[in-house]
């Protein structure tokens, strides 16, 4: 091989190398990974041709991005790839709900329409049983 055939063969293991490294790093380098806790406001399979489950959560608190500087709700969305994570969030869908998850730089469209992907439930509020009987509470004081 010429020298002029090895600086081409050079350059474009060089241009295949970062192409390689520049994917990696947009779809599949973990950014970062947290939890959020909140209520599940909606959560829905959806897709064309990839079908993933796509959630939005709402967690009470302050917003500082409202000019009028009331206390609203922020929005987490987020998407799941396993299915039995998905069975777990749409199960205690009516529950407060302690999520983990890990962003990644880019969306796939097999990972879902988030740069916020959910891999466990970390948390589950249980539900609260009343201590005494419902009728009790329903019914009204006697007039005298």
């Amino acid at each position: 091989m010429n020298v002029g055939g090895k600086i081409v063969a050079s350059v474009l293991s060089l241009l295949l190398l970062a192409l390689a490294g520049f994917i990696f790093f947009k779809f599949f380098f973990v950014y970062s990974e947290g939890t959020n806790e909140g209520d599940i406001n909606y959560f829905q399979r959806e897709g064309f041709v990839f079908k993933t489950y796509e959630g939005k959560m709402i967690q009470t608190g302050y917003n500082s991005r409202n000019s009028s500087s009331t206390i609203q709700s922020n929005e987490f969305k987020f998407s799941v790839v396993d299915e039995r994570i998905a069975q777990q969030i749409d199960n205690n869908s009516s529950r407060q709900i302690k999520l983990h998850w890990k962003r990644y730089f880019g969306v796939l469209p097999w990972r879902g329409n988030s740069q916020y992907v959910v891999d466990s439930v970390v948390y589950v509020q249980p539900i609260v049983q009343p201590t005494e009987p419902i009728d009790d509470l329903l019914t009204l004081p006697e007039a005298m």
